[in-house]
């Protein structure tokens, strides 16, 4: 039987001492609050209100009861209240600083819809384990590699002018196949790519067709590497979203095919798995991630 259900049915007809006055208080017909009491009443072992009298008359041993039952109520109230109280306090993510104002703004808001709190930080990658692992956040949108990824974007090369074919290949900024001048094209890789399963590959690929040293560079910031590639033939490092919102033309590249990588690493398990349910699709947007392979779990 629903106790705490029942309960309230008899707490509420007490006070207006009339079963039609109490349930209507209860939020129920007339016929629920008395199918509870009477539940309650056959739990209990005894009667709670004297039926053969005019209106809702407590028994002695309905009058002994009601405190317990005030007690049980009022208690259940403030549990829901707490919990309410809890579901509010915000869950501090750190995110990738490369996700726009805009695009955290929606997170945020599609967030609240669905009941999840947020106070959003960003980091770069590092950071963001680290504020993790130190408990100043209690979860993070984590760079890791492809095949450990919930949400994975690819990324290519974009520059200041649209490029003829629909592929970049690395190799074609070799300084005997550049074009005419003293300037070598550069790749530039952002800080959000600045590891491994990125960065490593894309000095593997340079070394692979005979590029120097210098022309696939990580930058310290995005907005330099962003005024390199717009005054040069430079290129960047990017996600097809990102060159659009920085008014670059983007391409695939030929070689190979980076992707980044994102999962929630969070403090308490219960908080990665609500984080991933819930804002699966909402998350996917702010990373550029909606419309590329993979389904929402």
């Amino acid at each position: 039987m629903d106790v705490v259900g029942a309960c309230r049915a008899f707490v509420n007809v007490s006070e207006r001492g009339s079963f039609t006055e109490g349930a209507a208080a209860t939020r129920v017909p007339q016929s629920v609050a008395s199918r509870r009491i009477a539940a309650l009443e056959t739990h209990l072992g005894e009667r709670l209100f004297d039926r053969s009298s005019r209106g809702a008359r407590l028994t002695q041993f309905g009058r002994d009861m009601l405190p317990w039952a005030k007690r049980l109520v009022r208690l259940v109230d403030d549990m829901e209240h707490e919990a309410k109280r809890a579901r509010r306090n915000p869950l501090r993510l750190v995110v990738p600083d490369v996700c726009t104002t805009r695009d955290l703004a929606r997170l945020d808001a599609e967030a609240r819809r669905n009941g999840v709190y947020l106070d959003l930080q960003a980091a770069a990658p590092a950071g963001r384990t680290e504020l993790v692992r130190s408990r100043e956040v209690r979860a993070a949108l984590a760079a890791v590699p492809p095949s450990d990824a919930t949400w994975s974007v690819r990324l290519g090369l974009a520059g200041a002018t649209d490029q003829i074919a629909d592929t970049v290949y690395v190799e074609t900024l070799r300084a005997g196949r550049a074009a005419r001048s003293s300037h070598r094209s550069r790749v530039w890789i952002q800080p959000e790519d600045d590891v491994p399963h990125i960065r490593d590959r894309m000095f593997r690929i340079r070394d692979a067709v005979g590029l120097q040293p210098t022309q696939v560079t990580v930058s310290t910031a995005l907005a330099a590497a962003t005024a390199e590639v717009l005054g040069s033939t430079d290129l960047l490092l990017c996600s097809s979203k990102q060159a659009e919102e920085l008014g670059l033309h983007w391409r695939p590249i030929g070689e190979i095919q980076p992707v980044r990588g994102f999962d929630v690493v969070a403090a308490v398990r219960d908080d990665a798995e609500r984080i991933r349910t819930r804002l699966w699709h909402a998350i996917a947007r702010c990373l550029g991630a909606h419309d590329q392979d993979g389904g929402a779990p």
